[in-house]
């Protein structure tokens, strides 16, 4: 038996990196941003999807790195986020780990804390949300977990920046934790046995042990680097041998004896007030997430959205905006200017002509599209800081069951609802490749982003209640087929599903603003130049004559399959550029009356199952890859014109709207 490692092993020791570790949605971003500020940067880990972001802080006139790791719920990794934090530890030395826990879930998070202090990492306890537990009357002996672990213990309050000045002061005070425990003595026996023979590291040969005997596969190709395939060969024999002497997995095993000693700790430091949670909070958290109850709110939550953004976001705002700024003050102030200094009759049009760049890119942008997406970015910020979107995931997640996904697969649909481009980007959180390519190509397909659906709303506000409910309909029936069939066709296999659920809380004001504003920001810098280089496009095809033959080129399909006037070509030629932009003139041509009620339900579902915008297809891309993004976007588009083409019919055939 060999008792030292076969190849030197090269340790990063880096003092002057502080990482943060916990589990998914403990607050581990905002105690970043606290801590670091806006100036940061968000990178891939290498070799992975994975996105890390990084940021510096002073402590006591010191400048640090805070590295800001991926949510996990283990260190024995089963998903590629949970395998890069754990690569982090494994290859870094940091000056200090700061363990984010969430103080009502301590169970959960201590499970945690046993692998980080396994692994002997400098380590301070952060108790944050502790505002959350106390609400739920639950209170935790910060002096007693200290007392266990030997090392520094602190309470904060990320959302209300309370604590920060404590956990700031208790870097420096960091040790490695004195607390051990032992698993049965079978176990015990191949921990010894393993450790001897692997190498150095940034964590202790113990912990990496425990990793093997879990079957940690994650694991081989930092061994394979580090030892010669005979000792490699001899650790899986050991490993496959303590696996022998047990009825059931070694790594359930390992997590039950773990979970005890969790159970004796939260004994130990955990009392409950028997306050509970605040009434009201408990029980639309209860109502919220109902198998019955449940759908009422959510069609509660859509009738509010359908006020806010579509009667008052898209009536009031827009007739304000439109009307007042723009057509009384900014557009005739604009055309005087222009014609009295630039007497070129080209560039008079391209600025101020049916497609000028302040005429239509600007007003579509500004007067249309702003308010609207204002209204929906404040509504969709109030929701995520309600705590409503997680409880979404959870009742949606039977449903999705029936499409190959979970309900962590309701997150990425959700946000789509804010930009599928960045949507998909978030699919990465999903464990399979079989859940990230369905997901995509249903965000792709009928998953409409905020803009877009701050129009449709705007749109539907002008037009009977049932015309957004066949909207709806439809595009829920869409997804579900096309997501049913698509796990049946596409191989591999889908993951349970496990989520934490935050309380329902009172959103905070300045914390929607802060968020509302930075999406608005978002859009100004990404959306109006896209407008603008739209709008060009459509001027230099007006003036190269191509509108027509466009117009003519689509009406097979835009007038006889879909029964839409020719004008809407350019609308769906448009929606490639932008979704919203498309959205924005049928919204124009519902406004010089072109479209009747069944027309706009027709092109309105059309163009939200259309091909993606020109963003997501890049995005696709960089995600999937060229050949399965080119395959979706192939799908997509004949199969919008097929859905708008049988609902045309349908509704004439049923008289509908006559």
């Amino acid at each position: 038996m060999h008792d030292h490692p076969d190849k030197k092993t090269t340790i990063k020791i880096d003092a002057r990196k502080i990482f943060l570790v916990g589990n998914p949605n403990v607050g581990k971003s905002a105690i970043f941003g606290l801590l670091t500020g806006k100036y940061v940067t968000v990178s891939n880990y290498p070799g992975t999807t994975v996105e890390v972001t990084r940021g510096e802080t002073a402590i006591h006139r010191e400048k640090f790195l805070v590295v800001d790791t991926p949510g996990v719920n283990s260190l024995t990794p089963m998903s590629e986020d949970e395998k890069v934090t754990r690569d982090i530890l494994l290859e870094e030395s940091p000056e200090a780990v700061i363990h984010v826990i969430d103080t009502k879930n301590i169970k959960r998070s201590l499970f945690l804390t046993l692998q980080l202090t396994e692994m002997g990492v400098p380590l301070v306890i952060d108790l944050n949300m502790k505002d959350e537990a106390s609400d739920r009357g639950i209170e935790i002996d910060e002096g007693a977990l200290r007392d266990i672990f030997g090392t520094e213990v602190v309470s904060t309050i990320a959302v209300q920046k309370k604590g920060i000045s404590s956990l700031k002061k208790a870097v420096p005070l960091h040790t490695v934790s004195k607390f051990s425990f032992s698993y049965d003595s079978d176990i015990e026996e191949y921990i010894s046995k393993i450790g001897q023979l692997l190498p150095e590291s940034c964590i202790s040969r113990r912990s990496t042990a425990v990793m093997v005997l879990s079957g940690d596969k994650t694991l081989k190709e930092w061994l394979l680097k580090n030892l010669s395939p005979e000792t490699i060969n001899l650790i899986e024999s050991m490993r496959d041998q303590a696996a022998a002497k047990y009825p059931t997995p070694l790594s359930y095993v390992i997590s039950q004896q773990r979970l005890k000693v969790v159970d004796g700790i939260v004994d130990k430091v955990q009392t409950k007030t028997g306050l509970g949670e605040r009434g009201v909070s408990r029980f639309l958290g209860d109502i919220t997430m109902h198998p019955v109850w449940g759908l009422p709110f959510l069609m509660f939550v859509i009738y509010v959205l359908y006020e806010f953004v579509g009667v008052f976001g898209a009536g009031v705002l827009v007739d304000f905006f439109e009307e007042v700024i723009f057509g009384e003050y900014l557009n005739p102030w604009a055309e005087k200017i222009v014609m009295s200094f630039i007497p070129v009759q080209f560039l008079q049009e391209l600025i101020i002509g049916p497609y000028g760049i302040i005429t239509m890119a600007l007003t579509y942008a500004i007067a249309i599209i702003l308010p609207i997406t204002a209204t929906f970015f404040i509504a969709f910020s109030i929701m995520e800081d309600s705590g409503y979107l997680p409880r979404l995931a959870a009742m949606l997640n039977k449903l999705f069951q029936t499409m190959g996904l979970n309900g962590k697969a309701v997150l990425p649909m959700v946000l789509g609802l804010g930009c599928d481009t960045m949507a998909t980007l978030t699919t990465r959180i999903l464990d399979t490749k079989k859940e990230r390519v369905i997901v995509t190509l249903l965000l792709a397909l009928g998953v409409p982003c905020s803009a877009q659906i701050g129009v449709i709303l705007g749109m539907f506000g002008k037009q009977p209640v049932g015309a957004l409910l066949i909207w709806i309909f439809m595009l829920a029936i869409v997804i579900l087929l096309v997501g049913f069939a698509a796990s049946k066709l596409i191989p591999g296999q889908r993951t349970d599903f496990m989520l934490e659920l935050p309380p329902i809380r009172t959103p905070q004001f300045s914390n929607v603003l802060i968020k509302t504003l930075s999406r608005i920001e978002w859009y100004l810098k990404e959306a109006v130049p896209l407008f603008i280089l739209g709008t060009l496009i459509l001027f230099t095809a007006d003036k190269l004559k191509l509108i027509p033959l466009l117009q003519d080129a689509m009406s097979p399909i835009v007038v006889g399959i879909l029964g839409l006037p020719p004008e809407t070509a350019s609308s769906f030629i448009m929606g490639f550029l932008r979704r919203d932009y498309g959205a924005a003139g049928l919204f124009a041509l519902q406004e010089k009356g072109l479209l009747n009620t069944e027309q706009v339900v027709v092109s309105l579902v059309t163009i939200t199952l259309f091909i993606p915008c020109i963003a997501n297809l890049f995005m696709m891309i960089k995600e999937r890859g060229m050949k399965t993004a080119m395959a979706i976007a192939a799908f997509v588009f004949p199969f919008a014109v097929l859905v708008g083409g049988v609902l045309h019919r349908a509704l004439i055939w049923m008289n509908v709207f006559q």
